[in-house]
């Protein structure tokens, strides 16, 4: 399993007990991004690896008025963005989901590029971020293909029907979509991504499975309930990523038990846990955990490799 590997440069700084200040660390971890052109320094593998933009929930964490202890905690971890991920393979980028924060969650990360955008669902957490995308198509010549259900597509074109206006086609500062319904699997640059069924509330929802015929990935940040042929595939599944409100039932989103229902379920190597509320500090979860299961937090990159 992978991680961020700016904890890779810190150990190698502390190892030839090399004297380097913050910021030229932080240039040299900057510099090693793919978007940089350095693929190999920051990734170490051709495989797939993730990076968690966001973790939180619709309203993120801390919430706005909130003084519970998680809301005012100093541990990072705690703060959560609104749940949205980076898939790589090789030097394909696919963004998914465009939430409110991706703005920040780009700039955070050095996300300069994306090949392109996948959408879960149509709920507002998940797509009204859509206008960050002109960033992304001011770096390339033609489109950005945005990949969602015919439902998702239809929320799209009428939250932001002035980007999908064939006039708009014409003007390099705005966003340029190439709306790709999502009818079956996807294949980009060699990464493939399975549409997986899930109810989630009243919206048409799915998750995702991506893979390159070595290790799969399974991300399911909104999910209730897990349909019977959804469940088949994600039996023996490398990486589960899995939504985790909170202890106490919710209507619309697993619980803590429920996500660790699904992964003995399915069989996941490993788990991580996503979509979370500020009932979850996270040191306190992660202790609670069983082996192969531990908490997702913003700026977590993992290396997904198989079992």
């Amino acid at each position: 399993m992978g991680v961020n590997y700016s904890r890779f440069f810190i150990l190698a700084i502390e190892m030839t007990e090399t004297v380097i200040s913050a910021q030229s660390l932080w240039s040299l971890i900057s510099d090693c991004r793919p978007e940089r052109g350095n693929v190999a320094w920051w990734r170490m593998t051709a495989g797939i690896s993730v990076t968690f933009l966001g973790t939180g929930t619709s309203v993120g964490v801390p919430v706005i008025g909130c003084d519970c202890d998680v809301c005012a905690s100093t541990d990072p971890r705690n703060r959560r963005t609104r749940s949205s991920v980076v898939v790589r393979h090789g030097n394909t980028t696919v963004l998914v989901d465009t939430g409110p924060d991706l703005r920040e969650q780009a700039l955070r990360e050095g996300l300069r590029s994306v090949d392109a955008v996948i959408y879960t669902h149509a709920h507002l957490d998940h797509v009204v971020g859509f206008d960050e995308l002109r960033a992304f198509c001011w770096r390339r010549p033609g489109g950005l293909p945005l990949h969602a259900t015919a439902n998702c597509m239809g929320t799209l074109r009428t939250m932001f029907g002035w980007a999908f206006d064939a006039v708009n086609a014409k003007n390099g500062g705005y966003v340029r979509p190439e709306p790709q319904v999502i009818e079956g699997a996807l294949e980009i640059a060699g990464l493939k991504a399975v549409p997986l069924p899930v109810e989630h509330a009243a919206v048409e929802t799915i998750g995702l499975m991506f893979g390159d015929g070595n290790a799969r990935l399974a991300y399911l940040p909104d999910v209730k309930r897990i349909p019977v042929a959804t469940a088949e595939m994600l039996r023996g599944v490398d990486v589960l990523i899995v939504d985790a409100l909170r202890e106490s039932d919710h209507p619309t989103h697993f619980t803590t038990a429920e996500a660790l229902d699904l992964a003995r379920a399915c069989g996941a190597r490993q788990t991580w846990l996503t979509h979370l509320g500020h009932e979850n500090d996270h040191a306190t979860l992660a202790a609670t955990l069983p082996e192969g299961v531990d908490v997702a937090y913003d700026g977590l990159t993992i290396d997904v490799v198989r079992g």
